[in-house]
Formats: structure tokens, sequence, C-alpha cells
């Protein structure tokens, strides 16, 4: 993708959603940040509560469902900051479907993401398309192969006809997703030349020992790392390494994501863990991996 990274892990999406504290999780030590996500409507997420945190298990279920300030406001703001070339790190924006789109509307669907995508891609070192929260009705849909094949191409044209020049694109998937489905995206994101895939988002699935997180919604944290690595290693193993994948759920330590790096992941991203580890993880993970060889994605 032509992207240079300071070191392996990033923030993921979901921390900062409306882009007011980037520039400090550079500072703490993320060799990425992924901002968002970003609708282009602004909208104020599901009723509260819709954070549930789970101590015991390290676990965590939310049903946010987007809440930001619109991409345009968001774009504004990171204008405002460091720009593209003279960050510490690079910044990504994860950019979602609006709540108030029919997700049946295909049509409708792939004009809300490019709206995003204009506005957002010219601040941006990559762009990441979600497609997998479980909590926007009918997101998780668009992962077929149709409506996928279809979305993205669109979103792959605008970014070619960007005047600044293209950017690295990413696609956010789900971890219930069976093999044929993973199959079917690594196919679509090869055909669309997106440069790789961030695996993964929250599941809706609650693993063995998991009975406890009764809220509806989806679950990260440390019981989302066994699930996160099998979808990891399918893609990498299935793609024999050719698309890169960027892996998350479940980082706690460095030990768990060096598993990612075993299992073939280009870079990691971290959230959850933050919430039982504190501000210091990034650089604990960073310092743990940084005697592996660091490429460009």
């Amino acid at each position: 993708a032509g992207l240079s990274f300071p070191n392996f892990v990033g923030l993921a999406a979901g921390f900062d959603k409306d882009a007011l504290g980037w520039k400090g999780a550079a500072a703490l030590g993320f060799g990425h940040v992924e901002i968002g996500t970003a609708t282009w409507h602004a909208q104020p997420g599901n009723e509260k509560p819709r954070v549930f945190r789970y101590p015991s298990l390290r676990a965590v279920v939310n049903r946010y469902g987007f809440p930001n300030i619109g991409s345009e406001a968001i774009a504004r703001r990171i204008a405002s900051g460091p720009k593209r070339g003279d960050r510490v790190a690079p910044l990504g924006i994860n950019i979602g479907k609006s709540k108030i789109v029919d997700p049946s509307d295909r049509e409708a669907v792939a004009k809300d993401y490019l709206a995003s995508f204009k506005a957002l891609a010219p601040h941006a070192d990559y762009i990441a398309i979600n497609i997998s929260s479980p909590n926007t009705p009918g997101l998780r849909t668009l992962q077929d192969r149709g409506p996928l094949l279809s979305l993205l191409s669109q979103i792959q044209k605008a970014n070619q006809e960007l005047t600044e020049g293209s950017r690295p694109l990413f696609l956010k998937i789900a971890p219930d997703l069976n093999p044929r489905q993973l199959d079917d995206i690594l196919a679509v994101v090869a055909e669309t030349s997106f440069s790789g895939i961030i695996a993964s988002n929250t599941t809706i699935s609650r693993p063995h020992g998991t009975e406890a997180c009764e809220a509806t919604g989806g679950l990260s944290g440390a019981p989302l790392l066994p699930r996160a690595l099998e979808v990891v290693r399918y893609l990498c193993k299935t793609s024999d390494g050719r698309i890169p994948v960027i892996g998350c759920g479940g980082i706690l330590s460095a030990a768990d994501a060096g598993r990612f790096m075993d299992e073939g992941a280009a870079l990691v991203q971290i959230y959850s863990g933050l919430v039982f580890r504190g501000p210091a993880l990034a650089r604990e993970v960073a310092q743990g991996l940084a005697w592996r060889q660091l490429t460009w994605i």
C-alpha cells in the first residue's frame, strides 16, 4: 500500500470516534491511529446504556451504533491538525453506513459511503471501509459477495479519481464469517485492488465461558482472541500472504500481539486492551514486537 509505519501496533477504530484525540494517541506510542467510524450523516448512536464491561472475563460488549459528528465535521477537524507527511504516525479513517440509509437500497448505500469517502480521503493516510459492525441494522449483509463487489468497486473508482492521488484502502470484516465467506472476501479484495483486510470487528457470538455477557451487541476483549486469530490465520494462509492483514481482537499483551504476527499479520490494532491494561499497553506491545522485521504495507 506504500505506507511506512514506525511500529507494528495501531489504535483501532472506535476509540477516537470524532477525531478529538488522534494526535495524543500517536504520542502514546501507537504506530498508526484509526479514527471513526465516521458516517455521512451525523448521528447520536444507540440509546444508553450501550457499553457493558465484564472485568472478570476481560471482556466488553458494546452497541454504540456509530455515534459521530458526521464526515464533513470530522474532515474539518482533521484539517486543522498535522497534514499528511507531517504526522508522527499514519492516520487511518474508518467509514461506515449512516443508520438512516436503508441497507437494502444498494445505490443509496454506495452514495452514502462515497460521500464520506470524498470528504475524508484527502485528509487520510489510509481509509478503512467498515461493513462489519453488528450494531447498525443490515450492515453485515454488505459482506456478501455481490453487494461487496459493487460497493468496493465504486469506492476504488472514486479513489483513483482523487486529485491528490489514491489512498490505500482496507476492508474491516467481522469474525463471524465461515470459510466460504472469507474466500469471497479475499476474491473481492483482490479484484478491486484493495490494499488489505482488518480482521476483525467484534463478534455477535458468545464463545464458551462468556455466557454471562448477556448484553446485546458486539463482544470484544480477551474472549475474542481465539476466533480473531483463526480468521487471520485463514486469510493469510489462503492468500499465501499476498493480501496484507491487520490483526485485531483480544490483544491484552505483547504475547497476544505476537500470536497474530506468527499467523501472518502485517500489523496489529488494540482497543479493549486499553480498558483493562491502560494506555501503557501501546508501548508495551510495540516494544514486545520491536525485534520483528517491520515492513511496508
